[in-house]
């Protein structure tokens, strides 16, 4: 499982290097937080449908800010799922959390918290902007159904550069959020420590557990696009599962 805490030069917290098999252990320990604690956890999967919804019914004739929002979701969902950490982490010291026990906590870190999130803001913001210029290429697009505008763009073929070219830039930025948070905000939940420390310790655990946590982020995105293909129903389950699995990566990866 563990392969050693390697302490960090910059006085950082330690970091573990892990094995590939460790996501479905997360996926597993979090499975167990819902199922010890299910009201409160579904409460916030609740939220994050209603999230979704919006979403789908706030962009569907704009098929950029459609994709845009959908992918966007990705890299916020670790600061809305502050909340499921901290249910983790009270089930973790012996107690039964309820929704608003889940609360002070979130305010007591609402500062650090708060400077996280405008970092991931302005990487979304930088994302949008590079998918504003690429569908921009493609004309005007706003009132157009979004499921036409996929099945034309997508499906066609005829657009395979820009599809492939969208792609790999939205997963470059999705991975670099991802390294940023992969433990960032549990971090800030459990402990008392800065965002520079947080994301330093993140892009630091992300880089000695690369082919690990690439595993992991492809299994959040692949549970997350599930969820609003099934017409978000289904992220008020995967949403809570994956927000206390998450919990459960952030405590064998920081020492």
């Amino acid at each position: 499982m563990e392969h050693g805490v390697l302490d960090s030069p910059l006085h950082l917290p330690g970091v573990r290097r892990v094995g590939r098999d460790r996501p479905a252990v997360w996926l597993y320990l979090g499975w167990q937080d819902l199922k010890a604690n299910p009201l409160p956890s579904l409460a916030y999967g609740l939220l994050f449908g209603l999230c979704g919804d919006a979403i789908l019914l706030a962009t569907i004739t704009h098929p950029h800010f459609f994709t845009v929002a959908i992918s966007g979701f990705v890299l916020v969902a670790p600061i809305l799922a502050a909340g499921l950490y901290e249910l983790s982490r009270q089930r973790a010291m012996g107690k039964h959390p309820g929704f608003l026990d889940s609360l002070p906590r979130l305010w007591e870190r609402a500062e650090p918290l708060a400077v996280f999130a405008l970092v991931v803001g302005l990487l979304a913001f930088f994302w949008e902007r590079i998918s504003a210029v690429m569908f921009a290429v493609l004309g005007g697009t706003s009132g157009i159904d979004t499921t036409h505008f996929i099945a034309q763009i997508v499906l066609s073929g005829q657009y395979r550069g820009f599809v492939a070219a969208w792609f790999i830039i939205g997963a470059i930025v999705a991975l670099l959020a991802f390294a940023v948070s992969v433990v960032s905000v549990p971090l800030m939940i459990d402990r008392e420590v800065s965002p520079f420390t947080a994301v330093a310790t993140s892009l630091r655990a992300f880089s000695l557990n690369l082919e690990t946590l690439v595993l992991w982020a492809a299994i959040i995105v692949a549970l997350t696009v599930l969820g609003f293909a099934t017409l978000l129903f289904g992220l008020v389950l995967f949403m809570p599962l994956l927000g206390h699995a998450s919990w459960h990566a952030y405590r064998e990866l920081v020492a």
